[in-house]
């Protein structure tokens, strides 16, 4: 029998203070990121950004004890995952944290894998995420001159089993509250407006989402006051995609809200900390009388059903 192996890409994370700069460092100076023409004029503007925000970021990784989040959830999803699939390797890959595509790739040609699944762990495909990581990790299977065979599965936005994951997060949010009495955001990391004009189909793909999330929400006959999209993590001066979180909540007549992360799998400091820490506090200046987040799909059963759906092993 083939050996066959799982891998998931994510961008990762710190996993102490000491690599907030190198996680900055990779992510700045990808040309998918930052998308000039130009290796120097990058790499300058990268500097830039790094010196004007380390030393927040590194402060606001500190309130999460040290670390982003991303990395613990991770870690449960590939325990979890690696019991769903006992006979074959399960591996994560981290665009710019360890662990890198270059040593794990050369770990599985050394285990003599022949198959793979690839599984972005973003549910919309952008060029900032599935297709940088997607990049990388050909990058890696390149140098080390191993050519398994692959399958990719991107844009699992519309698979069944992760958005009954979501529906059952917020539903955990929710509590015994009446639903009626709620506005239900979904909060996506925002873009670029330039990188949608090249046309990114981000956006695109995240308005499809929330509209599938309502229809099943319909049908589970949880109906929200109302259900709104908002983006989130915008950073310097160039337009961003709107609206903003911010703007969202200040026009809300309704005080009590619930906000899902749609853009995110797993939870992690953009989640963590900048939902339901930065945000929370300005719900609250405004005056919400409830401002709940939700978690991510993160390990749960229903994901790893999602999983099991696009995964052969």
């Amino acid at each position: 029998m083939p050996k066959k192996a799982i891998i998931f890409l994510n961008m990762g994370a710190p996993r102490n203070l000491d690599e907030v700069e190198l996680f900055l460092h990779h992510m700045f100076n990808d040309k998918n990121i930052i998308t000039v023409k130009s290796n120097l004029l990058r790499a300058y503007i990268a500097s830039s950004i790094i010196r004007n925000h380390k030393e927040d970021a590194r402060s606001n990784y500190a309130k999460l004890g040290g670390a982003s989040p991303l990395v613990e959830n991770t870690n449960k999803l590939l325990e979890k995952a690696r019991t769903a699939f006992p006979d074959c390797y399960v591996i994560n890959i981290m665009r710019y944290t360890p662990p890198f595509a270059f040593e794990e790739v050369k770990w599985l040609q050394l285990k003599g894998v022949e198959e793979i699944t690839v599984i972005p762990l973003y549910p919309h495909y952008s060029t900032t995420t599935v297709k940088s990581s997607l990049e990388d990790l050909y990058e890696a299977l390149s140098a080390a001159n191993f050519a398994p065979t692959m399958k990719i599965y991107t844009r699992f936005y519309k698979n069944e089993h992760y958005n009954l994951a979501i529906i059952e997060e917020i539903k955990k949010a929710l509590g015994d509250a009446n639903a009626k009495t709620y506005d239900l955001i979904f909060s996506a990391h925002s873009l670029p407006q330039s990188i949608i004009d090249k046309g990114d189909p981000y956006q695109k793909e995240v308005i499809e989402h929330v509209n599938i999330l309502h229809d099943m929400l319909d049908a589970q006959k949880l109906n929200f006051r109302n259900i709104h999209l908002a983006y989130q993590s915008k950073l310097g001066k160039q337009k961003w995609l709107e609206p903003s979180l911010q703007s969202k909540l200040e026009e809300l007549r309704n005080k009590k809200v619930i906000v899902f992360p749609i853009s995110f799998t797993l939870d992690n400091s953009e989640t963590d900390y900048e939902l339901d820490m930065e945000y929370r506090e300005i719900a609250e200046e405004l005056g919400f009388e409830v401002y709940k987040v939700a978690k991510c799909p993160n390990d749960s059963e229903l994901f790893i059903e999602a999983i099991k759906s696009m995964a052969e092993c």
